[in-house]
């Protein structure tokens, strides 16, 4: 009867335990999270959920995982004290006569709310090398300021400083909530517009932000860096609110205290020194275990919890206050005893830390999907019956724990690792980087169709690794190298591609291409193409390869939205201004490779004139002014016939138009190029080339006004 009584007992603390936790963040009957992002109270997702009007979260389903605003604005992060939303970017951009094409002004306000802009986590930084920027706003009473950034020359840019040559900064006021920027010049970009045509200027969180040369040419990217507001609950000081605790006002419930806010503006409230959770709630803030925790546990000795805090005593048979900071416990005698019991304390301590690591990969196993995935490989009409499930042990022994003198390449992605399974195949394992708990999501359905593909010229997927925090995917080894490094090699010697191979190549490289847009079960848009995307084996046959920034395209969209991801010099610009991504915006990539195949030019070279700095707006202006042979690599003139080499550039240059829309399919293109290497004898250049014709897209000449708002 006792023991049915204890284990009653023990299973209604658990449950009580489990429902507490829960209930720390949000409301009764509230939703906790948006998307990927916890909404904890004093904000909440429906009515009564919040605190106040200002703190109602409006959760947009319409994003894919949804996103949480208040009014216009995205949320990013919540915290204790504060809240992170994305941020709004000022831009101007100049032509080359010093006529202004773009002018974008940035306005966030959050008048009639309590948030405020934070002036400890926040800079108001401008860009740029003949850049004014202004920003003003209401802090009590109208506000303005702002910075100048100039430099003459590219190389009086200072790299990771913002003293005023490329980047400037200046503090941002305490207590301001509403903001607006502008930027200007001077000179209208006329004397360094060679190297600069934008300049910039943005209020950000100052951690979160390191000044790079590249920002000139990637201003949208600088939409990522979060903005850091302020916010506090009531509209009096902590010592007025604490006066009418037993009121309704008073916000701050059991075992919590109020303090004043950084903007002397309302207050906030904390748990008390031993709890923790949420302050806002009724019993939000629950009693810290200090004596749970191995590694934190404040005793030597015998640790005992109480209420907000704890003691700590000596066993029996030692003396002392039991305090890691203190006196500890002496043993009063020594002898077989203490022996005995270090050697189970150490038994048991490895015991159960084996079975934690044990646990962690069964977490990360299901976590990332590897339940369904063992499903499809067993079940008969499985579409990934070939593919193997690695453990840990086996991937770390093929890569001799890692090596470093195993690393193959590196990427902002991961790395890669050169592999040897016991069967004494070689293979490349790649270690992606931390990435966002959504996309581990979508992992095991991407992965299952990649495994789906079965072409000769795409690498292929042979297995995977899920008992890791982030997947490790398992490819075929290509010994060669990339089609990158054999077209670029680091010494003035000429490539040693001949025409035939790089017209194999190319031929290869769109077939597989083609088959992802065409073949495949569910399409599949590289959005990588590029020439260190394209591996090589000793016969030099063409492997697609780098899957890390591809999206399944369902059969019933041309296009998806997506944040513009890419390659400098490879991207296309129609994606870029639009964010709309089509199998168009391979075909613009794979334009760039054939023009780098024709002149062993870099897609993008700083070192290179102005004019001739962006390979594919240089490769296509020559072919229209009939300057071809001028740009084309000696080896290409002299082992290619002048009829296919001209076939190739005028298909190149269909690839590269500015519009979508009047660029072939990857399956017209990789007809065509087989049809070259069918019919070698054949007089393909019957057309003049001045039969093509090409419209560029005009650049805008206008953007609208990012405008933000809260309720007021």
């Amino acid at each position: 009867m006792n023991t049915l009584l204890l284990l009653f007992l023990l299973s209604w603390l658990i449950v009580a335990s489990v429902a507490a936790i829960n209930g720390t963040q949000t409301l009764p009957g509230c939703q906790l999270k948006c998307g990927n992002i916890t909404v904890p109270y004093p904000f909440g997702m429906g009515a009564k959920c919040s605190i106040a009007t200002w703190a109602n979260i409006n959760c947009n389903t319409t994003f894919r995982p949804p996103k949480p605003f208040i009014g216009d604005i995205e949320i990013l992060q919540f915290s204790e004290t504060e809240v992170r939303i994305k941020n709004n970017i000022a831009a101007s951009c100049y032509n080359q006569s010093g006529a202004r094409i773009v002018h974008v002004p940035a306005y966030t306000s959050l008048l009639g709310t309590p948030f405020t802009f934070s002036s400890t986590k926040n800079k108001f930084t401008a860009i740029g090398c003949d850049t004014i920027a202004l920003f003003s706003g209401i802090q009590g009473v109208n506000f303005s300021s702002g910075c100048t950034s100039v430099c003459g020359k590219r190389e009086h840019v200072i790299q990771g400083s913002c003293s005023g040559s490329g980047c400037c900064q200046t503090s941002v006021p305490r207590g301001l909530n509403e903001v607006y920027v502008s930027t200007g010049s001077s000179k209208n970009y006329t004397d360094i517009w060679s190297f600069d045509e934008c300049g910039a200027a943005f209020v950000a969180e100052e951690d979160k932000y390191t000044f790079n040369i590249s920002d000139f040419y990637n201003i949208p990217s600088l939409r990522e860096i979060p903005v850091v507001l302020n916010f506090a609950v009531g509209n009096q000081t902590c010592r007025e609110a604490t006066q009418n605790v037993t009121g309704t006002g008073y916000a701050c419930k059991d075992n919590s205290y109020c303090y004043d806010s950084v903007d002397d503006t309302g207050y906030l409230c904390s748990c008390n020194k031993g709890y923790e959770g949420n302050p806002y709630l009724n019993q939000g803030c629950q009693d810290v275990n200090e004596c749970e925790d191995v590694n934190s546990n404040p005793c030597k000795g015998i640790c005992t919890n109480t209420r907000g805090s704890y003691y700590c005593s000596c066993p029996d048979d030692s003396y002392g206050d039991g305090r890691k900071d203190g006196d500890g416990c002496t043993k009063k005698s020594l002898g077989f005893g203490l022996l005995f019991l270090l050697l189970g304390g150490s038994w048991l301590y490895l015991s159960i830390k084996k079975r934690k690591l044990i646990k962690l990969k069964e977490k990360f196993f299901q976590q990332n999907g590897g339940l369904l995935l063992k499903q499809q490989i067993s079940s008969p009409e499985g579409a990934v019956k070939s593919t193997k499930i690695f453990t840990t042990e086996e991937l770390k022994l093929a890569t001799n724990n890692y090596d470093q003198r195993r690393i193959i390449g590196q990427g902002g992605f991961g790395t890669v690792y050169k592999g040897i399974l016991p069967d004494l195949r070689i293979v490349a394992i790649k270690k992606s980087k931390i990435i966002d708990e959504s996309q581990l999501g979508q992992f095991i359905n991407e992965f299952a169709i990649l495994t789906q593909i079965n072409h000769r010229n795409v690498v292929k997927l042979i297995g995977c690794c899920l008992e890791t925090e982030v997947p490790l995917l398992v490819y075929e080894f290509v010994a060669n190298g990339t089609l990158f490094h054999h077209l670029h090699k680091t010494s003035r010697e000429m490539s040693s591609i001949s025409w035939d191979d790089r017209l194999r190549i190319a031929s290869e490289t769109a077939g597989a291409l083609s088959y992802l847009h065409s073949a495949a079960s569910i399409p599949i848009i590289h959005r990588d193409v590029k020439s260190a995307n394209i591996l090589l084996d000793e016969h030099y046959t063409a492997k697609v390869a780098d899957f890390g920034a591809s999206r399944l395209n369902p059969l019933d969209q041309t296009q998806i939205s997506t944040l513009v991801q890419g390659t400098m010099g490879y991207l296309d610009p129609e994606y870029f201004h639009t964010s709309q991504l089509t199998e168009k915006s391979d075909v613009y990539s794979f334009g760039v490779v054939l023009a780098e195949l024709l002149t062993g030019e870099k897609p993008l070279c700083f070192d290179r004139s102005q004019e001739q700095r962006n390979l594919a707006a240089y490769f296509v202006m020559s072919v229209k002014e009939n300057r071809l042979f001028e740009v084309l690599e000696a080896g290409v003139v002299n082992d290619g016939k002048t009829e296919h080499v001209h076939a190739v550039a005028q298909l190149a240059k269909r690839c590269l138009h500015m519009k979508g829309e009047e660029r072939p399919t990857m399956k017209e293109v990789a007809a065509e190029l087989e049809g070259l290497r069918g019919f070698e004898d054949v007089d393909l250049y019957a057309i003049p080339s001045g039969s093509y014709s090409s419209d560029s897209a005009s650049r805008m000449e206008k953007e609208p006004m990012w405008s933000m708002d809260v309720p007021r």
